[in-house]
C-alpha cells in the first residue's frame, strides 16, 4: 500500500488507547474502514483487522485472521509484518489455550535474520513455554534477551541463561 495509507494506519493505532473499553468496536470500525481500502484478498487488511481484535481483548477473533493473513502471503509481502503476525498469533494462541502451537510457530523465528523484533519473539516464546510448564526454558530466553541490554554482566547473564536449559533442574 502507499505511504498515505500507512500513515493513516499508524495514526489510527496511535489513537487506540484514546478509546475507552466500551468503545472498542469504534476503534475496530476505524481499522476496518482502512482495511476496506485494500483489495479484498490483501493479507495486510486481514493483519490489521486481526491486530484490532487482538488489541481490544478478543484473541479468539484475531487467531483466524492472523492465520489467513499469513496463508495469503503476509510474510512475502513484508518480512517485518509477517514476523509481527507470527509473534501476535503466538500470543493469541497462548491466550486461547494453545501455547504449544505458539511454541511451534515461534521457535523457527529464533533462527530468522535478526531485527528489532528479536526480543519480542523471545518474550512471547517464553510466555508460551511458561504456559506449558516449561518455565526454565522461558526464563532462559528472557535472560538471554535481557543480557544484551545490560550495561554490565552481559556475559554472566548469557551464561546463566544457557545453563538454565543445559543443567538439570535442582532438586526440590
Amino acid at each position: 500500500m502507499d505511504q498515505d495509507w500507512e500513515d493513516r494506519v499508524t495514526a489510527a493505532w496511535a489513537a487506540c488507547d484514546d478509546y475507552a473499553e466500551e468503545d472498542a468496536a469504534d476503534f475496530r470500525a476505524v481499522i476496518d474502514a482502512l482495511a476496506d481500502e485494500l483489495p479484498a484478498d490483501s493479507p495486510l487488511g486481514l493483519f490489521e483487522r486481526a491486530c484490532a481484535w487482538d488489541s481490544t481483548g478478543h484473541s479468539d477473533r484475531a487467531v483466524p485472521l492472523y492465520r489467513e493473513a499469513l496463508e495469503r502471503g503476509l510474510g512475502e509481502a513484508g518480512a517485518y509484518k509477517g514476523r509481527r503476525a507470527k509473534i501476535q498469533l503466538s500470543s493469541s494462541l497462548r491466550n486461547t489455550g494453545h501455547a504449544e502451537e505458539g511454541v511451534k510457530l515461534l521457535s523457527p523465528e529464533l533462527l530468522a535474520p535478526s531485527d528489532e523484533l528479536d526480543d519480542a519473539v523471545r518474550a512471547t516464546l517464553a510466555l508460551c513455554l511458561s504456559s506449558m510448564g516449561r518455565d526454565r526454558e522461558g526464563l532462559s530466553l528472557v535472560l538471554g534477551a535481557l543480557a544484551a541490554h545490560l550495561p554490565r554482566y552481559q556475559r554472566s547473564m548469557a551464561n546463566y541463561a544457557r545453563l538454565l536449559v543445559e543443567s538439570p533442574e535442582p532438586p526440590e
